[in-house]
């Protein structure tokens, strides 16, 4: 039997659209590449410098996940981190779900901020590659 033209443009659509995406931010790093283990997740992976470019990525595509770091920047006057711009602006996006990466040490600082915007899970570093992958897994099934 012949597969008509229409049906499987339609079964690729459907493939292409049931892709979970992950963006993952990476401003300071000097830590292992993840991108790998999102995959393994079922994500997939765009990756960004900076919020900045995080924030005009998201108008072009809604992530289901976003992974980045809490980099506490005491040189802010009204803010804690950059980080802060991007947990605005996911709070009108109720399917997306952050995981942050940080410091112990900020660990304060970071409780101050989830207070105000929620997120899926915080890791402290040095990350630990199984656990990422539980966040990950339980942030893709709600």
């Amino acid at each position: 039997m012949e597969c008509h033209p229409d049906a499987a443009r339609q079964a690729a659509f459907k493939t292409v659209t049931t892709k979970r995406i992950l963006l993952s931010i990476i401003e300071l790093g000097g830590y292992p590449d993840f991108k790998p283990l999102y995959r393994r997740a079922g994500f997939e992976v765009e990756t960004v410098s900076s919020v900045r470019k995080a924030l005009g990525l998201m108008k072009k595509l809604s992530p289901d996940v976003i992974v980045a770091e809490f980099n506490f920047q005491s040189d802010f006057r009204d803010r804690t981190s950059s980080l802060e711009s991007l947990l605005a602006v996911v709070q009108r996006m109720p399917k997306t779900k952050v995981i942050v990466f940080y410091e112990k040490e900020h660990a304060h600082q970071l409780t101050r901020l989830t207070n105000h915007y929620p997120i899926h899970e915080a890791l402290p570093f040095p990350i630990d590659p199984a656990r990422l992958e539980q966040s990950l897994r339980r942030a893709a099934t709600g």
